[in-house]
């Protein structure tokens, strides 16, 4: 269940973590492939899961994305996985302190919402920002974009039909006690050259 961002602990630790050089959007940096989720993996050593974003990037991120329209936590959650096609997502523990600290830095503020979520907008000083950072903005938006593109292109519903046929008949044959060592050689002989074919296409 996602919840509501406030000025608590959570926003005093970020602006803590800022002030000393740390990275201060810590780790639970999302759900996504390759980005620490259930299909993340470690690229600074074990136990350490790689990073969407660097320290102030995310914050850029949002405030783009606030910019376009007043936004509150969890629909900017949901606009950066619809960004990148369901293959990322920033926690809340993760988005909640950034808002707080763009808050506090008086880039973003509460605007009138009908709703219970609280809404914020952009204010003349975030615009600013923006404006200052905008060609490091497009990159960041770029690489959203670019992570989606991939998840399209890999997570297509045929493939991982095809690979799961594929899969299932190995299995099935290789557990078949008649299996000889010759038609073991065949099966990945064939299997070589399918990839072979794939690879050239």
């Amino acid at each position: 269940m996602y919840f509501h961002g406030h000025r608590g602990d959570r926003g005093c630790g970020m602006r803590h973590g800022m002030r000393h050089g740390g990275r201060g959007f810590g780790p639970g940096f999302g759900r996504g492939r390759g980005f620490g989720g259930r299909h993340g993996h470690d690229d600074e050593g074990r136990g350490r899961r790689r990073r969407m974003f660097d320290s102030g990037e995310l914050r850029l991120v949002l405030l783009r994305l606030i910019a376009d329209e007043p936004r509150h936590g969890y629909d900017l959650i949901r606009r950066i996985e619809e960004l990148t096609g369901g293959a990322y997502a920033p926690s809340p523990g993760v988005i909640y302190p950034t808002l707080t600290l763009l808050d506090d830095m008086g880039q973003i503020a509460a605007a009138d919402s009908e709703g219970a979520k609280k809404l914020f907008a952009i204010t003349p000083e975030g615009q600013a920002e923006l404006d200052a950072n905008a060609a490091l903005i497009d990159e960041l938006l770029a690489r959203l974009a670019a992570i989606g593109d991939e998840q399209q292109r890999t997570d297509s519903a045929s493939v991982r039909r095809a690979m799961g046929n594929l899969r299932a008949v190995l299995m099935n044959r290789l557990r078949d006690r008649d299996l000889d060592e010759a038609t073991l050689h065949e099966i990945v002989a064939r299997i070589d050259e399918a990839a072979q074919k794939i690879e050239r296409l």
